[in-house]
């Protein structure tokens, strides 16, 4: 039987991957862990519902467009299948009055070699995101006897995980950015407690045998706790950027190619130990180009820095936004073969490149690329 699951990094040559479609996304109703307030655009604060059908067409449309380019590149694409994100969704603790979608897989799973981990989640309304993979993981599992299926424990998201619940974002939200970094960033405490572990995969940067893994608004540091003892054979590294509201670190901080990697120009690593691991097994870390957006589009909670969530088609070829110019220039500049792709439309639907997408097999080996490492770090 075939080995249908394996990936370690961001670079090895990749044959097979899962794309996500916009179908159904919401804006979420309220919750602790999530608040809207686009009132120019009929969504202010406590209404919610789906994004309008001709942003989710021509999301679509480009989602679509890159599964093209990527069978033309010789690579499997597998998508998830919608489930009603409209419907209200319970636990025996909580109820919820929307789901979200499932645009960006890369939130929700993480693959590490022959192991597919589905994160816990930090937000009600992606409690139950889990179930639009599970067919696809069903049959890798049935069809791949190496593969290793795992869920993080569900988290019961009451209360005890959120400080204040909605009205933290009402106070962290009235503070400039500057304010928020000293409050919440240099303290390492946003709207999540230390109740029980809590983490998104698309706060993990894979790196081979070394794992770095965002502290944020989405994963705790129980859940980077947790992913240290479920990895055993790995290193967990806890890393911390110069930014006010962390979500996901395929913005900030990405590898490109063994010794070199992409750090957000803006969110510089505060992460002493970090820093001083990459120079002493001599990466070079590089700043991004700016962005070709000064402001995010209508209805979009992600960043204009959506310019470096690209994803690897090998470590010698890069897909890039078709916007982003002066990003592209400077992966040309780097060695990159670069293939621009329209993708600014999804980013509303949950983030760029890599946001959408989820590994399901790179060809390579585990490979340890920082043989010198920090003591305790």
């Amino acid at each position: 039987m075939p080995m249908i699951v394996n990936s370690w990094n961001e670079w090895d040559p990749l044959k097979h991957i899962i794309v996500g479609r916009a179908d159904g996304t919401m804006v979420q109703a309220p919750e602790p862990a999530v608040v809207r307030d686009w009132p120019e655009y009929g969504f202010p604060l406590g209404t919610y519902g789906p994004l309008p059908k001709d942003m989710e067409d021509a999301a679509n449309e480009q989602l679509d467009n890159f599964v093209t380019l990527l069978e033309k590149h010789g690579v499997t694409v597998d998508r998830p299948e919608p489930l009603d994100f409209r419907q209200s969704v319970s636990t025996p603790d909580w109820k919820q009055d929307s789901m979200f979608g499932i645009m960006p897989p890369r939130d929700i799973l993480l693959t590490v070699g022959n192991e597919i981990v589905e994160a816990t989640m930090s937000a009600r309304s992606r409690w139950f995101e889990f179930l639009a993979y599970r067919p696809l993981l069903q049959r890798y599992f049935k069809e791949d006897p190496n593969f290793r299926w795992e869920a993080a424990p569900k988290p019961r998201l009451t209360d005890k995980s959120y400080v204040d619940g909605i009205e933290f974002w009402e106070y962290a939200e009235s503070m400039p950015d500057e304010e928020q970094i000293e409050r919440f960033t240099m303290n390492k405490q946003w709207n999540l407690t230390e109740e029980e572990p809590l983490f998104d995969a698309a706060d993990v940067g894979r790196f081979g045998k070394d794992l770095f893994v965002q502290r944020s608004t989405t994963t705790n540091g129980a859940g980077i706790d947790w992913l240290r003892r479920h990895f055993p054979e790995h290193r967990v590294h806890e890393v911390l950027f110069y930014e006010a509201h962390p979500m996901h670190i395929d913005a900030t901080f990405i590898p490109l190619r063994p010794g070199l990697a992409l750090s957000n120009r803006q969110r510089v690593p505060l992460t002493e130990e970090m820093k001083q691991l990459f120079a002493l097994n001599d990466w070079e870390i590089v700043p991004c180009a700016e962005p070709a957006l000064d402001e995010k589009p209508p209805l979009c909670f992600c960043s204009v820095w959506l310019s470096m969530n690209t994803l690897l088609l090998d470590e010698n070829t890069i897909f890039v936004e078709e916007q982003e110019k002066a990003q592209q220039e400077q992966f040309y500049q780097l060695g990159f073969e670069v293939i621009p792709v329209p993708f600014w439309a999804v980013g509303p639907f949950g983030g760029g490149l890599h946001c959408a997408t989820a590994d399901v097999y790179r060809e390579g080996t585990l490979q340890d690329y920082f043989p010198k490492q920090i003591p305790g770090y």
